[in-house]
């Protein structure tokens, strides 16, 4: 019983090491993406030049003034043609989308199929959460709630993707969109989408509006406060685009994605290693085995396998809808990684070894994974969550390495990383993480 305090110790401080630590002090913002204020302030509209309507600058997931998400692009032109403009397809490869992708939550996005959509960047049309927008017509009108004109995205249903709101002037008269931008990926371990940010899919929305031919980058795109910043990278500056003074037209505008790469190098610790520490060291190198190595990849290859293949299957397969994609590849997270572990672990001697090999194959393909999505910030909800599931597969290594069963297959290190396991995942998919 003490070895298996001792090894659950040794896989909760390796976990948060590696898991929390790079994800807490190294990542922009680890705070909830979307947070709401319990704020209930009369609401400042943001109204425009010459035009009596306006928006409160937050989108509400209810018919409350909730500061959920920032609005965070305007654009001054007919809305008719703004929406045309991202919603027909010009050079784009396109695929159809389908409705029934998966149910909308609050943080989980269904496609429907539509009119395929585009502009140069690969936007098809998305029906997700709905967002309500607080608007103003001016005059003797009362302000009012209301939904969204569109929804486009850019992206794939199972990796990363980026996404739009857009809400059209409540009078015809007046012209301007209002939009709210971000990023966002799918989350095998919730079968979710998590929001990442908004600022990468405002440049980018922005970069398209500048190289519009007719556009001037200078005279016809700025950026203003509106005083809405707070959720991860909004920082509160909006992109206006003037686009009342240009004939629009259909058009294609090429935009490259730009893939963020960062690299975390960790110090030299060569250096701080006492002569017991390097023997030791030495030691458990030499203990390493194929078995170790067989773990290792295969806990790695379940696990981006199914990214990869999911990504794959919403390209190529169009007769399996996304319920069914799900439903194929969640049970190998869910089954598949919890019983290979166990099945190739048994053939390990040492428990901690065991332990501390499936963990770390496993931290190492969550953050490979962040890095195919692009994912920069995580809540602290998915960060503890992502930590305890780490632990709990260790767990279920160490109890199935050979001197754990010696006694009895059933031992107190496999039920807790079992109990874990399945206690995570079942509140991940109630949405308790």
């Amino acid at each position: 019983m003490r070895r298996s305090l001792v090894i659950g110790v040794v896989l909760l401080a390796f976990a948060f090491l590696f898991i929390g630590g790079p994800s807490l002090f190294l990542s922009p913002s680890t705070g909830d993406v979307a947070p709401e204020s319990a704020e209930r302030p009369e609401p400042e509209v943001h109204s425009f030049e010459d035009v009596d309507s306006g928006i409160w600058p937050y989108l509400s997931p209810r018919k409350d003034h909730v500061k959920r998400s920032p609005v965070n692009v305007i654009v001054r032109g007919e809305s008719d043609e703004i929406v045309r403009l991202l919603t027909h397809e010009a050079d784009g490869d396109w695929e159809e989308l389908d409705q029934n992708e998966t149910a909308a939550g609050s943080d989980t996005y269904r496609l429907f199929d539509d009119e395929q959509v585009a502009t140069g960047t690969e936007w098809g049309e998305a029906a997700g959460a709905t967002r309500y927008a607080w608007v103003d017509p001016g005059g003797d009108r009362e302000p009012y709630w209301t939904t969204e004109t569109l929804q486009v995205d850019d992206g794939k249903y199972y990796g990363e993707r980026m996404h739009i709101r857009l809400y059209e002037s409540p009078d015809s008269g007046d012209d301007w969109v209002a939009m709210q931008t971000h990023t966002e990926h799918f989350d095998w371990f919730t079968l979710r989408h998590r929001v990442d940010g908004s600022e990468r899919a405002q440049l980018k929305v922005e970069s398209e509006f500048m190289e519009l031919p007719g556009v001037d980058s200078q005279e016809d795109v700025r950026r203003i406060n509106l005083e809405n910043s707070g959720p991860s990278d909004a920082d509160g500056w909006a992109t206006v685009v003037d686009l009342l003074g240009m004939a629009l037209a259909p058009v294609a505008i090429s935009l490259a994605s730009k893939n963020q790469v960062r690299e975390w190098l960790p110090n030299t610790v060569d250096e701080r290693l006492t002569a017991a520490d390097r023997r030791r060291f030495a030691a458990a190198v030499d203990r390493i085995t194929t078995r170790h190595v067989a773990l290792a990849l295969s806990i790695l290859g379940l696990f981006l396998g199914v990214r990869f293949a999911g990504i794959t299957l919403e390209r190529h397969a169009g007769m399996l809808t996304m319920h069914m994609i799900a439903a194929l590849l969640y049970p190998i997270i869910s089954i598949g990684i919890p019983a290979v572990t166990y099945l190739i672990a048994h053939g390990l001697t040492r428990r901690l070894d065991a332990a501390i090999t499936a963990s770390g194959s496993l931290i190492l393909a969550i953050w490979i994974d962040y890095g195919v999505v692009n994912v920069n910030s995580l809540p602290v909800d998915v960060v503890a969550q992502r930590i305890l599931v780490v632990v709990a597969l260790g767990l279920i290594a160490g109890g199935a390495a050979k001197r754990a069963t010696r006694e009895s297959w059933l031992n107190d290190l496999l039920v807790v990383g079992v109990a874990m396991w399945v206690l995570l995942l079942a509140g991940t998919l109630f949405g308790y993480f």
